[in-house]
């Protein structure tokens, strides 16, 4: 069964779609035969002690997203943030007065938005208010059908199984882009539009259900990439090179400012970091150059010119003067949101209607079930009220609805029979007050998992 599918107003709650189709994944490796023969035994151990290491494949996807900053560094990012939203209103991003509008099929979504999105120019992808028209459905897009767009949109156009991008060497949650996207028919153009959804979602304020290396979010920033960026790519390699970058005694290594690397039809290719670079030797003065160029070939080896369409397109949507302020980190947190549901913070910014209070026997029964919950199923709670799994950097006090911020609600509706219903476009749960808390669990999670069309009322 597909992943559920969020409403306006009125379910049909079991409506479900086909599976879709899987479409084939080619993976292959390249080498760096001459760094990584001057690791020494336990090289790697030192590196994942150090300050900078990257999560082993073995943690959690949670704790792996886990970006939350120390109150300083927090309200300064959100200082950031409003500043930023705030010149995108001065410079009209989003605000019309022509409409951007996005008619999608369910079946069809990735061609029709590919098809309408790429046929826009810049000015009206900059300008035009968005309005997302769901095929044979009758919401009203007051922000829920947009949300759900992008959330359903990012997680089949980041999809691996696609080709275009691929999953981090560390885990199966981040991805990068592919270098076999190359083979991939018209990549340049599917990038260039990866980009401009980017650039979408960032404009009009919606979250996207993909986490990406921290290398792209430096490479959308006009950043040069940074060693731990080589870690998503190749854990070993990059503590081979942070070993070399503690290492005295260079010259003896016998290096030069040339590397090797198998392509994909096996051939080997000796490649030089910099013109004349298979003559130039390695040195302790010029060693932190050849790092940085390292580290660049590395991260840019068979995706360059694919990650600089997708910059491209992320461009001809959001002005790069305008994302300069953030750093890689603060625009991951811009675009994918929080990492973590926090329990607590949800409970108190939540609000209720129609006769229920945080001491009703059904509010206390609901947050039981919540703490019953897996985080999947927590997730996917989220997901049937607001349209996306994600929450905004500064947790469940800055949700927002169709007419601005607009926190967590759940209001009393309907009689005990009834399946909870949800608002996406205004965050909200219309919960029946059910007369037990087995009920209240059964229903609750019954509406979430086998819900997915929108309706109006």
């Amino acid at each position: 069964m597909d992943e559920p599918r969020f409403h306006t107003a009125r379910l049909y709650y079991y409506a479900f779609n086909s599976p879709r189709s899987v479409i084939f994944c080619v993976f292959y490796s390249l080498f760096e035969q001459e760094i990584m023969s001057y690791v020494p035994a336990g090289g790697c151990s030192i590196a994942a002690a150090s300050a900078g290491a990257s999560p082993s494949p073995a943690a959690s996807p949670a704790a792996a997203r886990s970006t939350r900053a120390p109150a300083p560094q927090r309200r300064d990012f959100e200082a950031k943030l409003r500043a930023f939203y705030r010149k995108l209103e001065s410079k009209g991003y989003g605000q019309g007065p022509g409409k951007l509008k996005l008619h999608i099929r369910r079946e069809h979504l990735l061609e029709d938005a590919f098809r309408r999105i790429m046929s826009c120019g810049k000015k009206e992808l900059q300008k035009g208010k968005l309005c997302v028209l769901w095929d044979g459905e009758e919401g009203l897009d007051y922000g829920g059908p947009s949300r759900e767009f992008f959330f359903l949109l990012s997680r089949e156009l980041f999809n691996p199984y696609y080709g275009l991008f691929e999953y981090s060497a560390n885990d199966t949650y981040t991805v990068h882009v592919s270098p076999m996207s190359a083979f991939v028919d018209n990549h340049h153009e599917w990038f260039r539009f990866s980009g401009r959804v980017l650039g979408l979602a960032l404009v009009h304020g919606y979250l996207l259900e993909a986490w990406f290396t921290r290398a792209l979010y430096r490479a959308l920033l006009r950043l040069p990439p940074a060693l731990e960026d080589v870690d998503a790519l190749d854990a070993q390699f990059a503590a081979s090179l942070r070993w070399l970058q503690s290492a005295r005694c260079v010259s003896s290594l016998e290096l030069t400012f040339a590397v090797s690397e198998r392509l994909a039809d096996g051939r080997v290719l000796e490649r030089e970091l910099k013109p004349g670079g298979r003559e130039l030797a390695v040195t302790e003065r010029n060693k932190k150059e050849y790092l940085e160029r390292v580290v660049r070939w590395r991260v840019e080896r068979g995706v360059a010119e694919q990650t600089e369409w997708l910059v491209r397109g992320f461009h001809e949507v959001v002005d790069p003067r305008l994302v300069a302020a953030f750093d890689a980190r603060e625009l991951e947190l811009v675009i994918a949101g929080a990492p973590e549901l926090d329990v607590a913070d949800w409970r108190n910014n939540t609000e209720y209607r129609g006769g229920y209070h945080d001491a009703h026997p059904v509010i206390i029964w609901f947050w039981q079930a919540i703490d019953r919950f897996t985080n999947e199923q927590r997730l996917r709670l989220v997901q049937f009220v607001t349209g996306t799994s994600s929450i905004p950097y500064e947790g469940f006090s800055a949700l927002r609805g169709s007419t601005g911020p607009r926190r967590f609600c759940i209001e009393r509706w309907g009689r005990v029979e009834s399946l909870p219903r949800a608002h996406t476009c205004f965050n909200r749960l219309d919960l029946p007050p059910y007369p037990t808390p087995h009920l209240l669990h059964e229903k609750l999670l019954l509406a979430v998992e086998e819900t997915n069309t929108f309706g109006i009322e």
